[in-house]
């Protein structure tokens, strides 16, 4: 083992016992220090590089996205502390190193001919695939999360209100509105598919949307129907359960909704929140400030 295999077998095993940092996290410091050892003795290098030409010529050969090429400079500054501190090498090239400004990208949103087509995918002749038609109806006009979704226990359903109660961990209760075309489907769902028959978990017979087998369903059941939904109406963007909640969000604003009242029904607290003002155009943007801004004159 060469001493700079060493070196880093020694921070790996430092960050491990001493900072107690978790396996995944150490495996990815030393998949990045394992690219630099390699790197240096290609190089022909016996010691650390102390030239942030050197470092910078290593990242640029590396052919990664801002996002890595930020988590391998930050594993190169840290490494490169923990040299100065073992005395192995004081000189830190890193400080002359910049992280590349990450730049946040947009996010997807459905328009609504692609939701038209996504929700008209479900095989109806199937059971289950009357309960995809209104699970995809619920996500789409609630905005609920994949996790709110697979726990919502049927009894905070009130159709003679239109409202759906939905309680996320750590989260007060909201009361929020959901319409009508996905209380139809809930019925239909609750009448011809959820019968006595297919609750037979006990721990089951309070949540709504159920598998095949009578259980709970899992976000990656739902991750993987709307996959194939998304496949089937060639919808090629990357769509998650949170593409709907955005679709949801960007939606009703375009049609003029209160960004408080839409903020108020994804939950307060969801990041999503924090994104919400990129969906508005200036003028939207102009329309909520004039609304919310206080009304103060001078003398």
């Amino acid at each position: 083992m060469s001493s700079l295999t060493a070196q880093v077998a020694q921070y790996l095993h430092d960050l491990e016992v001493e900072r107690g940092l978790s396996p995944n996290t150490v495996t990815a410091y030393g998949l990045d220090l394992q690219k630099f050892v390699t790197f240096v003795t290609a190089e022909g290098l016996t010691t650390w590089p102390t030239k942030a030409s050197d470092i910078n010529a290593f990242i640029s050969r590396q052919q990664i996205k801002a996002s890595s090429t930020s988590r391998l400079i930050s594993s190169l500054r840290k490494f490169y502390q923990w040299l100065a501190r073992q005395n192995i090498e004081k000189l830190n090239p890193m400080l002359e190193i910049d992280a590349p400004k990450r730049t946040v990208s947009a996010p997807v949103v459905l328009s609504i001919a692609e939701l038209n087509r996504l929700l008209v995918q479900p095989d109806l002749s199937r059971p289950m695939g009357v309960r995809d038609r209104a699970i995809l109806e619920t996500m789409i006009a609630t905005g609920m999360r994949v996790t709110e979704v697979i726990t919502l226990p049927v009894t905070n359903l009130y159709p003679q209100l239109q409202l759906v109660k939905v309680a996320a961990p750590r989260q007060p209760e909201r009361l929020i509105p959901i319409s009508q075309s996905a209380l139809t489907w809930l019925e239909r769902y609750q009448k011809d598919v959820r019968t006595p028959k297919l609750v037979q978990l006990k721990q089951a017979k309070s949540i709504l949307f159920l598998n095949n087998r009578g259980s709970g369903m899992s976000r990656q059941a739902i991750w993987q129907r709307l996959k194939y939904y998304c496949d089937q109406a060639n919808i090629h963007q990357d769509v998650t359960p949170n593409t709907l909640r955005h679709s949801f969000a960007h939606h009703l604003l375009d049609r003029g909704a209160n960004l408080q009242v839409v903020r108020a029904i994804l939950g307060g607290s969801d990041p999503i929140n924090s994104q919400l003002t990129a969906t508005l155009s200036p003028q939207q943007v102009l329309e909520v400030y004039r609304q919310f801004q206080p009304q103060i004159a001078g003398d």
